[in-house]
């Protein structure tokens, strides 16, 4: 079982620059994959970043050169660092992994861009 709690999620000026945290509760150095999809009212939940144990990246091509996935093991943490934002990023953040093959989410975390 892994609990994945986000945070970091706010209301923020076009252009502005947010960082997301998720916090898990095992340790996470094993975890193949770990990345942030998002959810806007009334759109299905779509990839933003996906992150490897070996610390390959890739983006949505909406997100690529704005924002950027990383992890910490020793803290047990995923983060997402996001610049440059835009009024169509607005959306709710969830954090996803899938260890032994079982998906887990977080709660997700609000973030609203404001034009």
């Amino acid at each position: 079982q892994v609990q994945l709690v986000e945070s970091g999620g706010g209301l923020v000026q076009a252009g502005g620059s947010l960082r997301l945290s998720c916090a898990a509760s095992r340790r996470i150095f094993s975890f193949n994959v770990m990345a942030w999809y998002r959810q806007a009212p009334g759109k299905q939940r779509e990839l933003v970043a996906i992150i490897t144990s070996g610390g390959s990246t890739n983006y949505a091509d909406s997100v690529k050169g704005r924002f950027t996935i990383s992890r910490d093991n020793a803290k047990n943490t995923l983060y997402l660092q996001m610049s440059g934002l835009k009024p169509e990023d607005t959306a709710t953040y969830y954090c996803y992994t899938r260890p032994s093959r079982v998906e887990y989410w977080g709660q997700g975390t609000q973030v609203t861009v404001s034009s």
